[in-house]
C-alpha cells in the first residue's frame, strides 16, 4: 500500500479483521506472514514503537487489549446481567432529559426492532436507541486519577468481558445494563459496569486498555442501542 491510500479490511465474524489490527498495533506478535513499513519490518511488537513506526494510527476501534498478564485476578464467572431500566428508587435523583432515535431514524441506522441476538447465553433484542455523546477513557491515572485500581464503579474487573465495557450515568443506564456503541468492539452488546464524575445525562465513556488509544476516540454524537433479554 503507497503512503496516503485508504483501505478498508471486511469479513465475516473470525475472519481475522481485528486480529490484524492488533497485530499492525503491536499487541500480537504474527505467528505467520510478514509486515514491511517503508520496506521494514516493524522494531518490535510493542505498541508504542508500532505507532511511532507509523503501523497504527488508525482504526482505534478495532485495537483489541494484550494479552491478560498471568498475574491477574483470574476471569470471572459470567454475569448474571439484567435488562436496562432506569432507577425508580424515590431517592434516586431526577430522571435525565434523553433523545431517543425515531423509528425512521433506527431504519436508517441499520437497527432492526425485531432482531435478536444473543449476550451471556441468553437472546436480547434492541429495546430502544439514544442519541449519546460518547466519549473514551483507559483505567489508567491519566483517566481515572486516583481510582486507577483496575476495578470499575460495579466492583467488577476492568477485564470483565474482555475489557469491553463502557461507563454511565446510572440514572439512565444502571449497571449491567446492555448497550451497543457504533464503532466500538465493532458493534458488539457490551455492559455498563462503571460510571464517572463527568459521565451524566446522555453521555457514554468506553474502555479502551491504553490512554493513548481513548484520545483516538476523540467525542463522537452517536447512536447508542439498549438491548433487553428476551425472557
Amino acid at each position: 500500500m503507497a503512503q496516503g491510500e485508504i483501505h478498508g479490511v471486511v469479513g465475516e465474524n473470525g475472519a481475522g479483521k481485528s486480529t490484524l489490527m492488533s497485530i499492525l498495533y503491536g499487541f500480537y506478535q504474527a505467528d505467520s506472514g510478514e509486515i514491511l513499513i517503508g520496506g521494514r519490518p516493524p522494531p518490535s511488537t510493542n505498541s508504542a514503537a508500532a505507532t511511532a513506526a507509523g503501523g497504527a494510527g488508525h482504526a482505534p476501534a478495532l485495537g483489541q487489549p494484550a494479552a491478560r498478564p498471568a498475574a491477574a485476578t483470574p476471569a470471572e464467572p459470567a454475569l448474571p446481567l439484567i435488562s436496562a431500566k432506569p432507577e425508580t428508587s424515590p431517592d434516586a435523583p431526577a430522571a435525565v432529559t434523553i433523545e431517543e432515535a425515531t423509528p425512521a431514524e433506527m431504519a436508517e441506522l441499520g437497527v432492526d426492532p425485531l432482531s435478536v441476538r444473543w449476550f451471556n447465553g441468553r437472546q436480547v433484542r434492541p429495546a430502544r436507541t439514544i442519541w449519546m455523546t460518547v466519549t473514551a477513557y483507559s483505567p489508567d491515572h491519566r483517566s481515572c486519577g486516583k481510582w486507577a485500581d483496575g476495578v470499575t464503579a460495579s466492583n467488577k474487573s476492568v477485564w470483565t468481558n474482555g475489557m469491553k465495557l463502557v461507563a454511565a450515568d446510572t440514572r439512565l443506564l444502571p449497571f449491567r445494563s446492555l448497550v451497543s456503541v457504533p464503532g466500538y468492539d465493532e458493534g458488539r452488546i457490551v455492559p455498563v459496569l462503571d460510571r464517572g464524575g463527568a459521565i451524566k445525562g446522555a453521555r457514554l465513556d468506553v474502555l479502551y486498555p491504553t490512554h493513548e488509544i481513548a484520545l483516538r476516540w476523540g467525542v463522537q454524537r452517536l447512536p447508542v442501542t439498549v438491548w433487553e433479554y428476551v425472557d
